[in-house]
């Protein structure tokens, strides 16, 4: 028989619960655990609950909704994983539970097989042959873009492509580029893309009739910045692979760092080594274009020029020839002198025209994007005033008071309150330790 010299402490359940959360806390925390997933399941919270367990033993987790929509697959029955959480004692039913903040497949070296093993299959399909790849347009009329709005690529591409060539639309089909839901969201914005068909334009048909043109992307940037190979995994996907490898539309890929590498990158038509390199590859520069444009009409000017003094100098060696015959020579040099200042003007108002309506083209497609961007940040100021008024500090700041106890665990009925127990209460502007003297009751 245990013999106490004096009388122990009488600890309130609750009390007791939270004693030994912190001593776990203090000891442990934070812990990383490696076992087998074992009843998993998912609420309509999108919160996840199961247990891992080896040969020896198990433990129950909870994995809360923000932390579950970064794991980058599908947890299954049976999995062998990693976790990173904190122990601590859920007071309801008094079981020790980890709180699990990541998840990721045993073993980095596992993932690295698996992007081995497909790329390998995919390989010998010959999805990444050189002969599959598509051209990239120098010019393209259209740009399509495939990234997180969120992503700081998002702002890369904009401001490079604006730069350097601001006549040139650009169709946003935002994604997410990383968590379970990214690769159906990127295979959707693709296929978004591919389908997408802008103002018609009219041509003049070779019939001398006016055929319209519905104009599409010609050419589409996917694009994310760096990470880890499981903040990349997204763009590993079988079928987003696949689906790259056969669009219509050439792709070119502007995943992560130039370090970076994933089988999207094999399937594209075009690697760019970041998002930036992915907008300057598929944009000349509208200076560049200008340039060339002169140098043409330069050309053509001296081309011109060239044939009239040869055909000048054969009509001198055939009045030679002729005997000189003065006034039909000089009628017919005359006729000449006019026909080629005729050319001469003709070809350079043409040039000038075509000139004239480029610079006038190039200067109402910035007014045109200015005017999309305003109306975009003016969106998102709405969306921000909309999410300001949930903020639930501005129902503290009426009077109200947010009471946890030291665990952080929500106290929110008569029940949850014990004689001595401390109490944290969240103000407006800080906090208060308070301290329970008497409970109320239900």
């Amino acid at each position: 028989m245990l013999k106490l010299d004096a009388a122990p402490r009488v600890w309130s359940v609750g009390a007791l619960c939270l004693a030994v959360a912190d001593a776990l806390n203090a000891k442990f925390n934070p812990v990383k655990v490696k076992g087998e997933i074992s009843g998993f399941s998912k609420a309509a919270s999108g919160h996840c609950y199961f247990n891992l367990k080896d040969e020896r033993g198990q433990i129950r987790c909870a994995m809360f909704k923000r932390a579950a929509s970064l794991v980058v697959f599908t947890p299954q029955e049976g999995e062998l994983v990693e976790v990173i959480g904190r122990l601590g004692v859920y007071e309801a039913r008094g079981d020790l539970q980890l709180v699990v903040e990541s998840m990721s497949r045993a073993g980095l070296g596992d993932l690295f097989a698996q992007f081995l093993k497909l790329k390998a299959n995919l390989e010998a399909e010959g999805l990444f042959d050189t002969s599959r790849k598509k051209v990239v347009p120098s010019q393209p009329r259209a740009i399509g873009l495939i990234t997180s709005l969120g992503a700081a690529a998002l702002h890369d591409v904009v401001t490079a492509l604006a730069r350097r060539a601001p006549h040139i639309p650009v169709i946003l089909a935002p994604a997410s580029v990383q968590g379970v839901s990214a690769p159906a969201e990127l295979l959707q914005s693709l296929q978004t893309l591919v389908n997408w068909k802008g103002a018609a334009t009219a041509n003049q048909g070779p019939t001398g009739r006016s055929d319209a043109h519905v104009m599409g992307v010609d050419v589409i940037l996917m694009v994310r910045g760096g990470g880890a190979m499981e903040d990349l995994w997204a763009f590993n996907d079988e079928r987003l692979v696949r689906a790259v490898a056969s669009c219509p539309v050439p792709i070119i890929s502007g995943v992560g760092h130039e370090t970076d590498f994933t089988l999207v990158d094999f399937a594209a038509d075009l690697r760019a080594p970041t998002p930036t390199a992915a907008a300057e590859m598929v944009a000349t520069e509208r200076e560049q274009l200008m340039a060339e444009l002169e140098a043409l009409k330069d050309a053509l000017s001296q081309a011109v020029g060239t044939a009239l003094d040869q055909r000048g100098q054969r009509l001198d060696w055939v009045g030679n020839r002729l005997g000189r015959p003065s006034a039909r020579l000089a009628d017919q040099q005359s006729k000449l002198a006019q026909m080629g200042q005729s050319l001469h003007f003709g070809l350079r108002s043409q040039v000038q025209q075509k000139r004239h309506g480029l610079a006038k083209f190039s200067e109402s497609l910035p007014r045109a994007l200015h005017q999309s961007t305003q109306r975009q940040q003016q969106s998102i100021l709405n969306m921000s005033t909309r999410l300001g008024l949930l903020d639930p500090h501005l129902v503290l700041e009426r009077g109200y008071a947010w009471l946890t106890d030291s665990s952080g665990q929500a106290l929110t009925h008569p029940q949850d309150f014990q004689a001595g127990q401390p109490v944290i209460a969240t103000l407006a502007d800080g906090q208060v330790h308070l301290e329970v003297k008497q409970p109320l009751k239900a």
